[in-house]
C-alpha cells in the first residue's frame, strides 16, 4: 500500500509550489482547485481550428451543466471554463480555477462535474489538482500501488470517459524514455488514446474516489438551509434577484475587522427602518458561519435585537448580521457601479445558448411566459452573463459593485415585500448544528472510509484478546520493510494467523550486527585474515555482505557476553524482567578474553545473568504505555490498532482509582 502518501504529500507539494513561486512568480492560493480539459488524441492541428473546437466544447459543456450550476450557491468562487493557449509542455486546453474557501464540498462537487464532463464528452480528458497537489491520490492513499510516489506522480492522474485513470509506470520502451520520472501531459494523452483500458485505476482506488462523490447531484439540495431573516428591503430585493450574493455578504461579515465595522456605525445603504421578513437560502456552511458568531451591533447603527426569549429572535439576529455584511461590501466600493457596455441578450451567442438549454430540458417543460419559465429564464440570463458572455470591453464587477448596481436597477416595493411575509415557506430546523458524540463517531467512520474489519466492542475485546497476540504483532512489525519514508504495518484480519520466521529475523540481525570498517576497530578482529577479508576489493554481489568466519562470530559472542556482565550491574540491566532460572549456572567468563584476569573477574549473581524475558518486557511496556493514555489516542493504541490488535479498557486501573465502586 502506498502509505508514504499520507505523511509526505502536503509538505512535498507545498515545497514544489513554493519553488514555483520563486522561479515563475506564482502565488499559491489556499483552498484553490484547478481543472483542465484536453482533447484526446492530441493530434497536431491548426491552432485557430483547435481554438474553435475547444470554444465550442466550452459552450456545450456550460449549457449541459446549466441545470446544476444556474442556481447553485458557491462558497467563494464559481465553476468556470476559459480557453488557454499552449505553454511549454502543456498543450492548448480549456480550464479554470475555483477558490472553494471553507466549504470542501464545493471542491468535490467540481470533481463530480469534471467526471461527468468526460463521461458526456468522451473526446476530452481532464486533470484536477488543488493547492495540496494530487489530492485525488491523497484521498486514495491507502490503496495506491507501491511504485506511485511524489517524484513520479505528476501528470499521471486523469478522468477519461468518466473513469479515473492513473498512467502506469511500466510501458513499452518506445513510449517513455525515463520510466522512473514523471511524464509530460502530451505523453499521457497519447497513452490514453492508445491504451485507455490499461490506464484505468484499480478498483480500490476508483472506489475511494467514488465513495467521496457518492450522492451527487442529489445531495446538493440537502446542503441548503432556508431560514427566515429580518432584513432591510434592499437586501430582500437583491437576494430575490441574485440569491448567490448571500455568500459574499456572509464572508464579509465573517472576516470583518475594526475598519470594516467603522462603516457600520451609520448605515448608508440598508437602513433598519425598512426591514421586512423574508426567506433566505444558505448553504449549511454559510448558515453555520453566520449563526455561530456572537456579535452585538453598535448602538449608533439603529439595529436593536429583541430579548432572546422572543419567538423571532433568530430571524432578527440573522438579518442584522446579513445587513452588516452587505453594508461592508458596499462600503468597499468607490461609487455606484455602471452596467455592462453591452447587454448579454444582444450577444449572438445568446440564441445558440438558449437553444442548447432547451435541448437539455433546462426549462423543465414549462410554457413560455409562465411564472416558473420567467424565473428559470432569469437564472439562465445571470448564468450566461457570468459564465459564457465575457466581452473584452466589460469589467468584472466585485460583489459590492454588483449589489450597488442591483439597488439602482431593481424596483423595491416595500408594501409588496410586507405582503409576502404571510406566504413565506416554513423556517427549517437547524438542529443539525448540534452533533452528539455518537453522530460525531459516525461521521468520523464515514470519513475514514470502509475498514477491512470492524473494531470490537470493549466487552468483546476483553473476551478475545490475548497477550501473545501483542508480542506476535510487534515481532511481525519489526520484520517488515522500513525506510526513510516510514514502515509498512503488517495489518492482517483477526482470522488470519500471524506468522514469524525466526531464521529470517536472526539473519537480518546478523546482517545488522555484522562487522564493518566503520563499526569495528582493528583490535576487535582476531586475525589478520579477518581484517583483510573486510578490506578486500574482490567482486561481491551488490546486496550480499561478505560471509563471517566462525572465529569472528565466536569473538563477537564473547564480547557480547562481557557486555552483558557489565550491564547486569547497571540500572539498565536491572530494569528488565529476567527469565526464571531452571537449575542452570551463571554464564561463564569467556576464556578467550585476555583483558579479564582472574583478579579482575566480574562477580555477578546468577539471577543477574539470567536471560531477559523479551516477550514479558514487551507486553509490560506496551500495557503501561496504553494505560497511561487514559483512554485517549496514543502511540501504543495507534500502533496496535493499525495491526488489527484492539486492547480492552483498563478496568483494573479504574477500580483501583475508584475503590468506592468495589
Amino acid at each position: 500500500m502506498g502509505k508514504a502518501w499520507r505523511p509526505v504529500r502536503s509538505d512535498y507539494y507545498s515545497e514544489k509550489l513554493y519553488s514555483m513561486d520563486k522561479k515563475n512568480k506564482m502565488v499559491v492560493v489556499e483552498d484553490f482547485v484547478e481543472y483542465n480539459l484536453f482533447l484526446v488524441p492530441n493530434d497536431p492541428i491548426d491552432a485557430e481550428k483547435h481554438k474553435q473546437i475547444l470554444q465550442l466544447y466550452t459552450e456545450q459543456i456550460l449549457a449541459k451543466l446549466a441545470p446544476l450550476l444556474a442556481g447553485y450557491i458557491w462558497q467563494k468562487q464559481q465553476f468556470n471554463l476559459v480557453f488557454n493557449s499552449q505553454k511549454g509542455d502543456v498543450p492548448v486546453h480549456i480550464g479554470g480555477g475555483t477558490c472553494f474557501g471553507d466549504n470542501i464540498e464545493d471542491e468535490w462537487f467540481i470533481v463530480y462535474l469534471i467526471q461527468q464532463i468526460t463521461k458526456e464528452f468522451p473526446e476530452l480528458a481532464a486533470r484536477v489538482e488543488d493547492n495540496d497537489g494530487e489530492f485525488l491520490l491523497i484521498e486514495a492513499a491507502n490503496f495506491l500501488p507501491k511504485w506511485l510516489k511524489p517524484e513520479n506522480s505528476s501528470n499521471r492522474v486523469f478522468f477519461y470517459r468518466g473513469k479515473l485513470c492513473v498512467i502506469p509506470l511500466q510501458q513499452k520502451e518506445e513510449d517513455l524514455h525515463d520510466q522512473s520520472s514523471s511524464i509530460t501531459i502530451s505523453q499521457a494523452l497519447q497513452l490514453l488514446s492508445v491504451c485507455p483500458e490499461m490506464c484505468v485505476a484499480t478498483g480500490s482506488v476508483s472506489k475511494a474516489i467514488e465513495r467521496r462523490l457518492q450522492g451527487f447531484p442529489d445531495k446538493l439540495k440537502d446542503s441548503l438551509h432556508h431560514a427566515h431573516c429580518f432584513v432591510p428591503a434592499g437586501i430582500a430585493a437583491v437576494l430575490q434577484e441574485r440569491p448567490q450574493l448571500v455568500s459574499a455578504a456572509v464572508e464579509a461579515f465573517y472576516l470583518r475587522d475594526p475598519i470594516d465595522l467603522k462603516s457600520c456605525r451609520t448605515f448608508h445603504h440598508f437602513l433598519p427602518e425598512t426591514r421586512v421578513f423574508t426567506s433566505v437560502t444558505f448553504t449549511k456552511c454559510l448558515y453555520a458561519q453566520l449563526s455561530q458568531q456572537r456579535f452585538h451591533p453598535d448602538k449608533r447603527s439603529g439595529y436593536v435585537l429583541p430579548p432572546r426569549s422572543h419567538p423571532k429572535y433568530k430571524a432578527h439576529e440573522l438579518g442584522m448580521k446579513l445587513a452588516h455584511g452587505f453594508e461592508i461590501l458596499c462600503s468597499k466600493c468607490s461609487g455606484s457601479a455602471t452596467d455592462f457596455t453591452k447587454r448579454p441578450l444582444q450577444c449572438p451567442l445568446w440564441a445558440g445558448f438558449l437553444n442548447a438549454l432547451k435541448k437539455n430540458d433546462f426549462f423543465q417543460g414549462e410554457m413560455e411566459g409562465s411564472a416558473r419559465y420567467s424565473e428559470l429564464l432569469k437564472r439562465a440570463e445571470i448564468y450566461f452573463q457570468q459564465s459564457v458572455f465575457k466581452p473584452d470591453s466589460s469589467v468584472t464587477l466585485s460583489p459590492g459593485e454588483e449589489v450597488l448596481r442591483l439597488l439602482s436597477t431593481v424596483p423595491i416595493n416595500l408594501e409588496e415585500l410586507k405582503k409576502g411575509e404571510a406566504h413565506l415557506p416554513a423556517d427549517e430546523d437547524d438542529s443539525w448544528l448540534d452533533i452528539s458524540a455518537d453522530k460525531l463517531e459516525q461521521l468520523l467512520q464515514d470519513a475514514a472510509g470502509p475498514q477491512e474489519a470492524t473494531p470490537p466492542s470493549s466487552s468483546e475485546a476483553e473476551e478475545k484478546y490475548t497477550l501473545s497476540e501483542v508480542t506476535d504483532s510487534m515481532k511481525a512489525f519489526i520484520s517488515t520493510v522500513s525506510s526513510h519514508e516510514g514502515a509498512e504495518v503488517p495489518w492482517q484480519s483477526p482470522e488470519a494467523p500471524i506468522t514469524f520466521d525466526v531464521e529470517s529475523f536472526t539473519s537480518a540481525l546478523e546482517k545488522i550486527l555484522g562487522p564493518s570498517l566503520d563499526e569495528l576497530d582493528s583490535d576487535d578482529l582476531d586475525s589478520e585474515e579477518d581484517f583483510e577479508l573486510l578490506d578486500s576489493d574482490e567482486d561481491l554481489d551488490g546486496d550480499q555482505a561478505p560471509p563471517l568466519s566462525a572465529d569472528t562470530l565466536g569473538s563477537l559472542r564473547s564480547y557480547m557476553d562481557v557486555m552483558d556482565r557489565e550491564l547486569a550491574q547497571t540500572n539498565i540491566g536491572k530494569s528488565f524482567t529476567k527469565k526464571k532460572s531452571v537449575g542452570g549456572s551463571a554464564l561463564p567468563v569467556p576464556p578467550d578474553v585476555d583483558d579479564c584476569s582472574s583478579e579482575e573477574e566480574i562477580s555477578v549473581d546468577e539471577a543477574d545473568l539470567a536471560p531477559v524475558d523479551v516477550d514479558l518486557n514487551l507486553v509490560t511496556n506496551i500495557l503501561e504505555s496504553y494505560s497511561s493514555q487514559s483512554g485517549l489516542a496514543g502511540p501504543a493504541s495507534n500502533l496496535l490498532q493499525s495491526m488489527g490488535v484492539h486492547l480492552p479498557d483498563n478496568t483494573d486501573q479504574e477500580t483501583f482509582d475508584n475503590p468506592s465502586q468495589q
